[in-house]
């Protein structure tokens, strides 16, 4: 399970709890409430809120503003509501609001969002809604307030730490997975390539083709034999990384399109490779669409070619042409994105790649 999810899944579990004790709460004092039809009802949209907040933050492409703004009002304004379900004597007196540790959750969910800024923005929020309900709050109100601030910054670093250290964990593994990989290919590579290729170099009686073989012996020889690529570290812009040439058409946002580096370095190559493709066969010249999403970067190579005969794909995966299959598809798979390949003969061809963030 990824951090995220699990982290996700957790303030989902929160809600539930939260909410069991809000009612408990509510049960115990709901005799002095001035209007415990309206508590009630405020605890059943609290209910309601929480069933569909962890299904809406379940999906990575709902967790914008949107729904964490919307997050945030609705849980103020329960906050708010004790001012109608409370009496004023019982305000003054300090007890629950109706929503008590509820009120939480959307403080944890900026901290997980947006960092220890958005913890500390969202208690501000929470916190000031606590504040405006008793009126005139004593130090039970600045304890909780400060507990809140406390919950936000604290949750919001130690997660962006945790994410630093999934990063981190994840490029040592897969430079170990890589330097494996390369022991057991340089392996198969000497016991076959290699020696013929030497072969190759030593007996063929045409001078070009013994240094071309000797040439590409040395090469592959350096190829396996050298250190595995560290994973690069921090963000990068995709645009300059991007393939460039007068009979490219590129249309890329005025500003950086900021992805992970390792991602944005696997995105261009697999563009890289799309549009030779496009330029082998689509006629000679290529456009070259970026969008940055919020969720997502989509990279789209189009060209007005002859296009792609139903099948001629998996034909060529077939007989070890692996061009799409492997040097697009599998790049941008192995990034958790992506690739459509939309194309008819006579109607060029289009590809898509979709890389989430």
């Amino acid at each position: 399970m990824r951090l995220d999810t699990a982290l996700w899944r957790a303030i989902a579990v929160y809600r539930v709890a939260a909410l069991l004790y809000a009612a408990g709460s509510m049960a115990v004092y709901t005799d002095t409430y001035a209007r415990p039809g309206l508590g009630w009802a405020v605890l059943a949209g609290m209910a309601v809120w929480t069933a569909l907040a962890a299904f809406l933050y379940a999906d990575p492409r709902r967790r914008g503003w949107p729904l964490l703004l919307t997050d945030l009002a609705l849980t103020a304004a329960a906050v708010l509501s004790s001012r109608a379900v409370l009496t004023a004597e019982r305000i003054a007196e300090g007890d629950p609001t109706v929503s008590v540790s509820w009120a939480a959750a959307p403080v944890i969910a900026w901290a997980v969002h947006r960092g220890w800024v958005g913890g500390a923005s969202a208690a501000v929020v929470i916190g000031a809604a606590a504040v405006v309900e008793r009126g005139d709050p004593g130090q039970a109100t600045v304890n909780s307030v400060v507990l809140l601030l406390l919950v936000g910054t604290v949750v919001g670093y130690v997660v962006t730490l945790a994410r630093r250290a999934e990063r981190a964990y994840a490029a040592a593994v897969q430079l170990q997975a890589a330097a494996a990989e390369r022991e057991r290919l340089s392996r198969s590579v000497h016991d076959g390539v290699l020696q013929a290729l030497a072969l190759v170099s030593r007996r063929s009686t045409d001078p070009e083709l013994a240094g071309l073989a000797a040439e590409q012996e040395g090469a592959l020889r350096r190829l396996v034999a050298g250190p595995a690529v560290a994973v690069p570290v921090g963000e990068a812009d995709l645009r300059p990384l991007l393939p460039s040439g007068a009979d490219l058409h590129l249309a890329a946002p005025a500003t950086p399109v900021l992805l992970p580096a390792a991602t944005a370095r696997e995105l261009a190559a697999a563009t890289a490779a799309a549009v030779d493709n496009a330029r082998k066969h689509g006629g000679g010249s290529a456009w070259l669409l970026v969008e940055d999403e919020p969720d997502a970067v989509t990279v789209t190579v189009r060209d007005d070619g002859p296009g792609i005969a139903p099948g001629r794909l998996a034909q060529a995966a077939a007989d070890g042409r692996l061009g799409v299959a492997q040097s697009i598809r599998g790049r941008v798979q192995d990034l958790g994105g992506t690739v459509e390949v939309v194309s008819a003969p006579g109607q060029g061809t289009e590809v898509e790649l979709r890389v989430p963030r």
